[in-house]
């Protein structure tokens, strides 16, 4: 019995920090973990995209780094002052991460199907 409870104890123990990453709450509203800086990503971020687009993705502080970049350079999101940047990425690295079961591999360019918006090629006569 005294085994018993012992190895109970231990894994009471060992199961406790594991158990505080399920009982973050979620906002309601979208879907983001309320820690940390919750509130600026909600705030900076879903002025232009749905939340979903936020927590279905994940990534390095590197690769939410990345996105931000692109997003900047492609789809005219605006520059952010660097503590805000700074908060941004550290919740979304932190409460994002990169998980190998999410994303599948690239597809190589060879196994693609032909594009049909390509240009056509010019063939001279």
């Amino acid at each position: 019995m005294r085994l018993r409870l012992t190895l109970l104890a231990a894994i009471a123990a060992f199961s406790g920090p594991i158990g505080m990453a399920a009982d973050i709450e979620l906002d309601p509203r979208t879907g983001l973990k309320m820690v940390g800086d919750w509130e600026v990503v909600r705030n900076n971020c879903i002025a232009c995209h749905s939340p979903k687009l936020i927590t279905q993705q994940s990534g390095s502080a590197a690769q939410w780094l990345n996105m931000i970049r692109w997003m900047q350079k492609k789809q005219n999101l605006w520059e952010f002052d660097p503590a805000t940047e700074k908060k941004i990425i550290g919740y979304l690295a932190e409460n994002y991460p990169p998980q190998e079961d999410r994303r599948r591999a690239p597809i190589p360019p060879e196994l693609m199907p032909p594009n049909p918006y390509a240009p056509a090629a010019v063939v001279s006569p």
